[in-house]
């Protein structure tokens, strides 16, 4: 139910909307995210990635995306952030990393950013 007043298609710079349209495009990314909530599959990913992401039908998009570790275009490409915050952590990367890509901060700027916030 929509709030009154509320454009849920309202432009954030920066910000990719995930609706279900996000969602249908992501689908594969995201399925294959969840999948990472099992070491076994952690570890699959990390000894065959092209191998393990065929296995879960991604498109050229998605792949290009995890292999240039861009997760932006991840985001783009219909990743929802909880899922691949899985596949960042096998990047070695942190939330806060993540959150100064979307910012355009580095991760030190990002999080000073969040600590003035508080």
């Amino acid at each position: 139910m929509d709030q009154p007043g509320f454009d849920h298609h309202t432009h954030i710079p920066g910000t990719t909307l995930f609706d279900g349209k996000q969602a249908m495009k992501g689908y594969a990314l995201n399925k294959m995210c969840y999948a990472f909530n099992k070491q076994e599959h952690r570890e699959a990913f990390a000894a065959d990635e092209e191998g393990f992401m065929e296995q879960y039908g991604l498109n050229e998009d998605h792949k290009q995306a995890i292999r240039d570790r861009d997760v932006l275009a991840m985001i783009a490409a219909g990743g929802n952030i909880y899922y691949l915050a899985k596949l960042t952590g096998i990047f070695k990367l942190s939330v806060q990393d993540v959150g100064g890509m979307q910012t355009g901060m580095t991760t030190e700027e990002f999080k000073q950013h969040l600590l003035d916030q508080a």
